[in-house]
């Protein structure tokens, strides 16, 4: 009798400890629905004559509590932000204007927040034809330092696209000071990356234009890195 008192004892012992170790559960990133990457989306509701406003959706995501929308103005870098229960929501934002927009995800039971992919969209304005997107900046991250290579230099990368698949060319301009005016010539659309030569301890500037086959151009804005 007394050793199964003992068994049951530890049974309930471990019983009682188990599960106990896993901790919170860490939110998934959400999948994103529309707008469309590198689309055009004309389904806004006109509130102004700058503005219409549109509806963004989104899949539930496991182990969320929570979204936080987030949309930038791609021409003044202006975000908006919008927080819900909920796998849609709608924001009044500018016409004809390009916006990036992603959706963080959190959990009330965790302090992490793990972020969606970021989408890049044309909000409906009059015009029938639209820039470039501005190149977006892959590495170095701005504001980041770097390590030179053996050869002195550090490999600028960026993401380009376009509503009309028509991009002719990107313009890389490449200089230590601020805003960068040195133009190292362009590349064509299949060439995203472009070699630098650098010094350690400079903080260089850098930006891309892009231009389409209609002649218009999208400025990226400047990014900036520091060698080590």
């Amino acid at each position: 009798m007394k050793r199964l008192f003992i068994g049951i004892s530890m049974l309930v012992l471990l019983v009682s400890c188990g599960g106990g170790d896993d901790g919170p559960s860490i939110p998934e990133a959400a999948e994103l629905v529309f707008p469309d990457e590198n689309s055009e989306c004309t389904t806004g509701v006109s509130v102004s004559e700058n503005l219409s406003q549109v509806t963004f959706r989104w899949m539930a995501s496991a182990n969320t509590s929570s979204y936080t929308l987030n949309v930038v103005n791609l021409e003044t870098n202006v975000p908006q932000t919008i927080s819900t229960a909920a796998t849609s929501a709608s924001l009044s934002i500018a016409k004809g204007t390009p916006f990036a927009w992603s959706v963080s995800s959190t959990n009330n039971q965790s302090d992490q927040v793990v972020s969606s992919e970021t989408w890049l969209f044309y909000n409906a304005g009059s015009q029938t034809t639209y820039a470039p997107f501005p190149a977006q900046a892959v590495s170095p991250i701005s504001g980041s330092t770097v390590l030179k290579d053996i050869a002195n230099e550090v490999t600028l990368e960026w993401l380009g696209a376009d509503v009309e698949g028509d991009i002719v060319s990107f313009e890389v301009f490449f200089s230590d000071q601020n805003p960068p005016t040195t133009s190292l010539g362009e590349v064509e659309t299949a060439t995203t990356e472009f070699n630098v030569s650098v010094t350690s301890g400079i903080t260089y500037y850098w930006k891309i234009i892009t231009t389409d086959e209609e002649g218009n151009t999208s400025d990226s804005g400047v990014f900036e890195f520091k060698v080590n």
